[in-house]
């Protein structure tokens, strides 16, 4: 009886325990009854009932990478190449994608691999090497209307490699080593070119520079003559001046003295003989100057007369 008892006890337990379901963060749980859909657990705890409820898959939500082998493709141009492609999704709805499609992985791998293969035989080989972004947006956009019923969100597909066949890949190296010694060539000649302007510029420049130095030397130097012939004339004047001003001050010296002498002989009171005297000296003066006519006066003459007289008188007392 204890056995069965604890038997019991056990199977209760386990009958508890299998009832529990927690779901973790990120994720969904699709239950079965009786092995029809019942309904989606989301994150958290959840009770089911035993034996009849059963977990028919789980679903992570997270976004996913799927890398998918080389596919062969033929372009517009019959040129035979291998693409593979990378794949990144999320699943929106976990019943449709439990329900909707046996294996999807395998679906999407075969849907890219169709529809890459559509898209590249609408194109050359020059455009396929140069339009990634392009041949990405297509097949993204495709891949995402058609696994939209698998409760499938396509998020983006990348094209991971393209190789084309050797002898392809051959010509395409020389035709890029003839491409880069052209442009090559292209940029020495480009830079040679500058290099001549540069330097016929410069000489230009230089004798710009030089032709405006030799005219702002040769204008410096009729300025400074210019100023040189003033300032002689200028010295030239002022000396001319200070000359006259000296002549002037002289005369009027000689005059002052001679007014002077008079005011002093008048103030004397001098006789007829004095006076006459003078007169005698002024007419010596006079005699001095560089006149060829002298008019001597009669009173002059007299006193030359009576001077001689003196002169005669004195010899012959001696």
């Amino acid at each position: 009886m204890t056995y069965v008892f604890i038997v019991l006890i056990i199977f209760v337990l386990f009958v508890i325990i299998k009832s529990i379901c927690i779901v973790p963060q990120a994720h969904v749980y699709v239950v079965e009854r009786l092995g029809t859909f019942r309904t989606e657990l989301g994150t958290g705890f959840h009770m089911l009932l035993p034996i009849f409820d059963r977990v028919a898959k789980k679903v992570s939500l997270k976004e996913r990478v799927v890398d998918f082998k080389p596919q062969q493709v033929i372009t517009k141009d019959n040129v035979t190449m291998q693409i593979d492609t990378v794949v990144f999704f999320q699943v929106t709805d976990a019943k449709r994608y439990t329900y909707g499609i046996e294996n999807p992985m395998m679906a999407i791998e075969n849907f890219t691999a169709t529809t890459l293969r559509n898209i590249i035989g609408e194109m050359e080989l020059d455009s396929t090497l140069t339009s990634r972004d392009t041949i990405n947006t297509k097949i993204t956009a495709i891949l995402d209307e058609e696994t939209d019923r698998w409760g499938i969100k396509v998020i983006r597909v990348e094209l991971k490699n393209i190789l084309p066949p050797r002898e392809i890949q051959e010509s395409m190296e020389k035709q890029m080593k003839a491409e880069r010694e052209r442009r090559e060539k292209i940029l020495q000649a480009e830079g040679e070119k500058k290099s001549q302007v540069l330097v016929a510029e410069a000489e230009k420049e230089s004798k710009i520079l030089r032709a405006e130095a030799d005219k702002k030397a040769e204008i410096l130097k009729a300025e400074a003559e210019k100023e040189a012939m003033i300032l002689r004339a200028d010295a030239a004047r002022e000396q001319k001046i200070l000359e006259a001003k000296g002549e002037a001050q002289a005369i009027e010296m000689v005059q002052q003295a001679l007014a002077d002498s008079l005011k002093m002989l008048n103030e004397a009171s001098p006789n007829e003989a004095v006076l006459q005297l003078k007169a005698l000296e002024a007419f010596a003066k006079a005699a001095d100057g560089k006149a060829t006519k002298i008019i001597i006066p009669s009173e002059i003459q007299a006193i030359a007369g009576l001077a001689n007289g003196i002169k005669s008188a004195m010899v012959s007392d001696e």
